[in-house]
């Protein structure tokens, strides 16, 4: 007959725990996150019921003012970085000096959402393990697991040691123009740290934890075509040429017949031709006029490109710039442009090995191992633009379904899962060296 204590070491090692259970300032950290549950969930509350859309500055500001005083309780200090001169209204920097020479770690996430003022959806309700509401997950969602988890270690005694800043970005769903500014304290703030940690969405696939180690491109295209225009019954001729909107054809096709290759897409996502066209000054809208007997003269299209490296990125932006500079019949002048936009995030062996740390966390806390999430399967966002200075994991923070809709739904016991990850994480990160 077997013993007890035989038979749970036997279930620990179906349940995939036994390398470690916590114990210590680790169990301690765990412990602290559960106990907390009912104070994490009214902060988070709270922010959700204060809206703050992007360009509601106002509104984002008083997050703001939430969320300083629950850090500044920690022993954080707080600096604010107004943003107004891009149209929004800035950023939130808190940070927390430990011991010297210990990693700097940088945890990314964002005050702001997608629900403006105007929006019916703007109300945090609680049903059973499910809560919704504006920014729920994405990200108010992720604010509340780094709080509860800097509270954790703070329980623990590890959050001593811990250098630790935390940027809070004011618009991340709609960043401030032009990016260059918009993003630039949040590449100097890398520059300094050893780690990024990004605190948005946590993924699930068939029900599985899944971890980010990367995160394509999103850049936006404009393309101008001008042509000879005249009456259509000259069209095709020497004289007159095909006119634009051949043209564009013709251009469009060989972008979507030449340009494939793996994690690469690019998207047509607004085209206009005639007589006359033209861009609205938001981008999102196109115009045109023209007649069935005029050949038509313009044409401007718009879409997005998604690469998953810098060298993608240049490689294709040169491979449409050649297209479009083809000889195509009667076109005066063709062009495309290409905006900021979102960097790619490339899946480095650092960012692998940071995954590989956090999978000593979860077989600490006897949870499955987290494989990569295919990087099709994830937007664009603000750890991108510091990607290329630093290692980093993506998707921190719980895990949450119909984001940037109306009823977008947070899973809470995500939040306790993804607070501990956080917090013993942070904690074994903090007792590395800085290589800075």
């Amino acid at each position: 007959m077997r013993s007890i204590s035989t038979v749970v070491l036997i279930l620990a090692f179906a349940c995939g725990s036994a390398q470690a259970a916590p114990s210590g300032a680790e169990a301690k950290m765990a412990a602290t996150v559960d106990a907390e549950q009912t104070r994490t969930l009214k902060f988070l509350e709270a922010m959700v019921n204060q809206n703050s859309g992007s360009r509601n500055l106002k509104g984002v500001r008083k997050v703001r003012d939430l969320v300083v005083p629950e850090f500044a309780a920690l022993g954080f200090t707080s600096r604010w970085i107004p943003m107004e001169q891009t149209g929004r209204a800035g950023h939130l920097v808190l940070t927390h000096k430990g011991g010297k020479g210990a990693k700097k770690l940088l945890l990314i996430g964002h005050l702001d959402t997608v629900f403006e003022p105007d929006s019916p959806f703007q109300t945090y309700v609680l049903k059973g393990d499910k809560a919704t509401g504006p920014g729920v997950g994405d990200d108010k969602g992720g604010i509340a697991v780094i709080l509860a988890a800097v509270r954790a270690m703070q329980a623990a005694g590890t959050l001593k040691n811990a250098n630790i800043e935390v940027f809070l970005t004011g618009d991340e769903e709609e960043a401030g123009s032009p990016t260059e500014i918009a993003r630039g304290d949040l590449v100097a703030a890398a520059k300094t740290a050893d780690v990024a940690l990004d605190f948005e969405g946590l993924s699930r696939e068939d029900g599985k934890d899944m971890g980010s180690i990367a995160r394509r491109s999103s850049q936006s295209w404009t393309l101008t075509i001008e042509t000879k225009s005249g009456h259509s019954s000259g069209v095709w001729s020497e004289r007159s040429g095909d006119g634009a909107i051949y043209a564009a054809a013709k251009i469009i096709t060989a972008l979507r017949e030449e340009l494939p290759e793996s994690y690469l897409t690019l998207n047509v996502g607004l085209i206009a031709g005639g007589a006359l066209a033209d861009v609205a000054e938001d981008n999102a809208h196109v115009s045109a006029q023209g007649k069935t007997n005029i050949i038509a003269g313009k044409v401007v299209a718009r879409g997005d490109l998604r690469t998953l490296s810098l060298e993608q990125n240049r490689n294709a932006m040169r491979k449409m710039e050649g297209i479009v500079a083809r000889k195509f019949p009667g076109v005066t002048s063709a062009k495309i442009t290409f905006s900021e936009g979102y960097p790619p995030m490339a899946p480095t062996e650092g960012n692998k090995a940071l995954l590989a740390k956090l999978n000593g966390v979860n077989a600490t806390l006897g949870l499955a191992q987290m494989h990569p999430l295919d990087p099709m399967k994830r937007g664009a966002g603000d750890i991108s633009f510091v990607a290329e200075y630093i290692d980093g994991l993506v998707g921190l923070g719980p895990h949450s379904t119909g984001d940037h809709a109306p009823g977008e739904t947070v899973d809470v016991p995500s939040l306790w899962t993804q607070a501990k990850r956080a917090a013993l994480l942070m904690t074994r990160l903090s007792a590395e060296k800085s290589a800075k």
